[in-house]
């Protein structure tokens, strides 16, 4: 059995590439054609369908009687996809982010973020929440699209960048590709979650860190897939609006519409409300400052989002299995790791605004 569920992992993980290569070809192709900027397409398209395998786990979690999992698999995914996948895509190259962006998408993912955290204070994501959730995320891809058709598209690879296309490809083809980006990244997680999921619940974990760590990763892992590929054929933006849109799609549809869909609702743990909710507000604000600071996140601070991950991860370890060293890790965590954190994000962006403000004077007298 364990022979078996490192074969799934394995063919999962390799799924996981293929579709994320032909996902990013048909869809910027198709981005190209429509005259939308790869951002939008990577806002809309490509994160509505790297979040499929996270649709397809909740629903599948609901309806089997695992409410934990469902929960855990969106609220790890989202930590996940912006500790982790946007970390380790920033080591790999710094992520240049757009104005809008900044101006308007990450705004509206710690929006939706914050909106979830208060809705889930009472223990409960019902009907009603599960609609405000979905109006979010409406307005979001509603706004994208206007603001993206009025955008011409602009070449974002560099000259010596590989070409997305090196030969026209037919409309038709793109279409084939994308839908078939689609299914593989989806077959892709699925393979990946089973053969994870037997291998952690054979541990003694619950299904809240199952869904929290095992889930979530390999949930996350189309995200991750798309966004390497994106990059290595030079679509920073695709890259980047790729992470923030699957986070609002998570939030807006993944657990927006199953509410809705199952009247009863998705009740939400403590242990969710105490931290991993909060947490997953943090990371989502942490990134609004590191974003506008220069409009670039480094490789340092790609690597900062990754050992937070690592910690995180670590930390939820040690408490599902009652460690004799979770104590001591809580408390460095607390007194030590964070508060660095937060005076390093701090520094930095008070240093940042204070270069744009000396250099607006002197753009001003150059042009005086």
């Amino acid at each position: 059995m364990d022979i078996l569920n490192i074969i799934l992992v394995i063919a999962g993980l390799l799924l996981l590439i293929a579709g994320g290569e032909a996902l990013v070809r048909g869809a910027s192709t198709l981005a190209v054609r429509a005259g939308i900027s790869p951002l939008v397409i990577g806002l809309v398209v490509v994160s509505a369908a790297t979040s499929a395998p996270e649709l397809a786990v909740t629903i599948g979690a609901i309806t089997e009687g695992e409410p934990d999992l469902a929960l855990g698999n969106v609220v790890g995914s989202n930590i996940a996809n912006v500790l982790l996948i946007l970390g380790l895509s920033a080591i790999i190259s710094p992520l240049i982010i757009r104005r809008q962006l900044v101006r308007f998408d990450i705004p509206v993912m710690v929006g939706l973020s914050l909106l979830l955290v208060v809705v889930s204070l009472d223990g409960q994501i019902g009907v009603l929440d599960g609609v405000l959730l979905l109006a979010g995320l409406i307005f979001h891809t509603v706004m994208s699209i206007v603001v993206g058709r009025r955008e011409a598209p602009q070449p974002t690879s560099p000259p010596d960048a590989m070409p997305l296309n090196s030969k026209p490809v037919p409309l038709w083809l793109a279409a084939l590709l994308l839908l078939a980006g689609i299914g593989l990244l989806v077959l892709g997680a699925q393979l990946l979650v089973e053969g994870a999921v037997s291998i952690a619940t054979s541990l003694g974990v619950s299904s809240l860190i199952v869904g929290l760590t095992v889930v979530a990763i390999g949930t996350s892992l189309p995200e991750l897939a798309t966004s390497i590929v994106a990059l290595r054929r030079g679509e920073r933006d695709m890259a980047v609006g790729n992470i923030v849109g699957s986070n609002i799609f998570n939030i807006g549809v993944v657990l927006g519409l199953p509410a809705i869909i199952f009247g009863e609702g998705i009740p939400v743990p403590a242990a969710a409300i105490a931290l991993d909710l909060p947490l997953m507000l943090a990371a989502a604000v942490v990134l609004l400052p590191l974003a506008f600071t220069g409009f670039v996140i480094a490789r340092w601070e790609g690597v900062l989002f990754v050992v937070l991950y690592i910690a995180y991860t670590l930390y939820l370890v040690l408490a599902s299995t009652d460690h004799d060293a979770a104590d001591g890790f809580t408390i460095v965590m607390l007194w030590f790791v964070l508060p660095l954190v937060a005076v390093t994000v701090i520094a930095v962006t008070a240093y940042e605004i204070g270069i744009h403000r000396g250099r607006a004077p002197r753009a001003k007298d150059r042009a005086g």
